[in-house]
């Protein structure tokens, strides 16, 4: 079976913007109030982050249970790791997860300055210069037979849709609007001369995209 490159619970606004402006190390997503954007993944019995019982099932549920299923390997943009821009002046940084990162995957960050490779927990971030099909070309080697996720941020998958490597995309459009910022989209009608889409509302406001190759 062919390992399939997959995005996964990315969420966007309903402008289409993944990421806000003025990230820092304070707010890693930019401007916008991250509640807003991933309430609907934070309130469920799934959520990797949980650190009480309960939260809600269904159709939520699903997605972020999925997150793990059949991954191998995760591949980043830099920005989705961290704020630094240029050389890398804090080796201390080491990501915005803590000790216990929720990848439990080798993370292959693709950055332009080379950086040495740390493990926290069972998650190695490996850090990589190269175009996004000799990148995917490590992980899927790390993944060892399972599938690789594209972790994001917008940019960074735009990179792989333009180099026509994704196979599957779960995009999560929240009903919040954010003006400006880094867009993955302007629509999602844009990807359909490539993708098959399936559009599934969800009791919590959001809408699940499902796209699929054809």
């Amino acid at each position: 079976m062919d390992q399939l490159l997959r995005v996964q619970n990315f969420n966007v606004s309903r402008d289409g913007f993944g990421a806000g402006e003025h990230q820092s190390l304070e707010s890693p997503f930019g401007h916008p109030d991250p509640g807003a954007m991933f309430a609907w993944a934070g309130a469920t019995a799934s959520w990797p982050m949980r650190t009480d019982p309960g939260g809600s099932r269904g159709l939520d549920d699903y997605f972020t249970r999925d997150f793990a299923r059949n991954i191998g390997a995760e591949i980043m943009g830099r920005n989705k790791f961290g704020p630094q821009r240029g050389p890398w002046n804090d080796h201390d940084w080491r990501g915005w997860w803590g000790a216990e990162p929720p990848f439990h995957t080798p993370v292959f960050v693709m950055t332009h300055h080379a950086r040495p490779s740390f493990t926290l927990s069972d998650t190695t971030f490996h850090f990589v210069d190269g175009d996004p099909a000799a990148v995917l070309d490590q992980a899927r080697e790390a993944a060892q037979g399972k599938d690789v996720r594209l972790g994001g941020g917008p940019t960074t998958i735009r990179q792989f849709l333009d180099a026509d490597l994704v196979d599957t995309l779960h995009v999560a459009v929240s009903p919040v609007e954010l003006g400006s910022g880094v867009r993955l989209w302007k629509s999602p009608d844009e990807l359909l001369d490539r993708f098959h889409l399936e559009v599934v509302p969800s009791p919590s406001g959001v809408t699940h995209h499902l796209f699929w190759r054809r």
